[in-house]
């Protein structure tokens, strides 16, 4: 009889696999993925089960989140190393043997067709992370130097294919997990001055530039052309131009309240190309306005707040820059996807977390806010010491 009282229930055993989740994230988790379901049922009506697939796809997501939650941190430091070296070798694997499509080279066949470059996403900033805690203490200027040869041999292989959104996010999470790590202000200052200064001449000289058909260096024509048709739309408006103009048109008539759920003329009568996928913000500002856009931005900056939040407590300088990065991965993808759809950025693929349909970006979110929560479950007490009886 004593056994049988001391003996754990089913509910006490499964206890610790949910202690320690940062349940403000959930929360917020859960009001993103409430608005994606709302703004797929409408404008993915009539393009057959995209709404349940998109249901089906934030279970898979929230599925890996849970996995990867429970491994600590220190485990996920040891698969860093691993992971990159893996997802390195197929970026090298598709530059020679890849899957064109669309005129793009980034698929591989290994008895599965795969997309490399998203493993990158995360396998990327948790490498970073990996050689700044091993070189923690002793950080010289040559460290910093194998970390940007690190990054950049990722983002040179993906933007080859060419893949110019991936690129940035990849580039984006890296550059955060190098500045984090402690790079001196001296050196950042002069490459964001630099930047700053070219995008002015390119506003200023890129509208003569694409009248006169000037090859610009570095870009593909076709990233070329995106950046010409962000500065002048009007100049192809039924071909380059369409999406950036239907986009903008979508986004103003949504007014302050917006038409309301399942009336916007713009998604429902084919207007707004990729309403699904790249260009959901436009069919979502068009239904519900500056008040849903203002709640959905909200909702955006929290999450990436309280992941910055998580990053300030980690227990070591690895889970404080991974955590950072996964802030920085959210802030990147949802800046990028509606600064595209406003107008404001290059029309990149870079699809809108949570919002957008994409069963890759799903898993790539799960994996990133799996990192996450292993940082904030490593700040909690161990599970062990919570057990009944200790």
């Amino acid at each position: 009889m004593a056994a049988a009282i001391d003996s754990p229930t089913l509910p006490e055993r499964i206890a610790p696999l949910f202690r320690g989740f940062d349940w403000p994230t959930l929360l917020l988790l859960l009001a993103l993925s409430g608005l994606g379901l709302v703004a797929m049922y409408s404008s993915g009506f009539d393009h057959g089960t995209r709404f349940v697939d998109h249901g089906r796809n934030m279970l898979l997501g929230a599925a890996i989140l849970f996995i990867v939650a429970q491994v600590p941190p220190q485990q996920l430091m040891r698969l860093a190393v691993p992971a990159y070296a893996l997802g390195v070798a197929l970026l090298v694997g598709v530059a020679l043997f890849g899957i064109t499509r669309k005129g793009a080279t980034r698929w591989i066949n290994v008895g599965i067709v795969i997309q490399p470059s998203e493993l990158l996403k995360i396998a990327t900033p948790l490498m970073l992370a990996w050689w700044f805690q091993k070189r923690e203490g002793q950080l010289r200027a040559f460290d910093f130097v194998v970390a940007l040869v690190l990054l950049m041999l990722p983002v040179g292989l993906i933007m080859k294919q060419p893949d110019l959104g991936t690129s940035l996010l990849v580039l984006a999470a890296g550059l955060s997990v190098v500045f984090f790590a402690g790079l001196s202000w001296k050196l950042v200052l002069p490459p964001v001055l630099l930047g700053a200064v070219g995008i002015a001449v390119l506003v200023v000289m890129g509208g003569s530039w694409c009248a006169d058909g000037v090859d610009w260096p570095v870009l593909h024509g076709y990233q070329q052309q995106r950046v010409c048709t962000l500065l002048d739309p009007t100049r192809d408006p039924l071909g380059k131009g369409f999406h950036i103009i239907q986009g903008m048109i979508a986004i103003g008539s949504g007014g302050v309240w917006g038409k309301g759920f399942m009336a916007g003329t713009q998604t429902h009568l084919e207007f707004i190309p990729e309403r699904t996928t790249d260009f959901i913000f436009a069919a979502f500002s068009e239904e519900f306005g500056l008040a849903g856009n203002l709640t959905l931005i909200a909702c955006f900056l929290l999450l990436v707040w309280r992941a910055l939040a998580i990053a300030s407590r980690g227990t070591t300088l690895f889970a404080r820059l991974a955590a950072a990065a996964v802030a920085v991965i959210f802030f990147t993808y949802a800046f990028v996807n509606m600064g595209m759809v406003s107008g404001i950025l290059p029309v990149v693929g870079v699809p809108l977390p949570f919002i957008s349909y994409g069963g890759t970006a799903m898993v790539t979110m799960g994996l990133a806010l799996g990192v996450l929560m292993s940082v904030a479950r490593a700040q909690q007490p161990q599970d062990s010491d919570l057990l009944p009886g200790r």
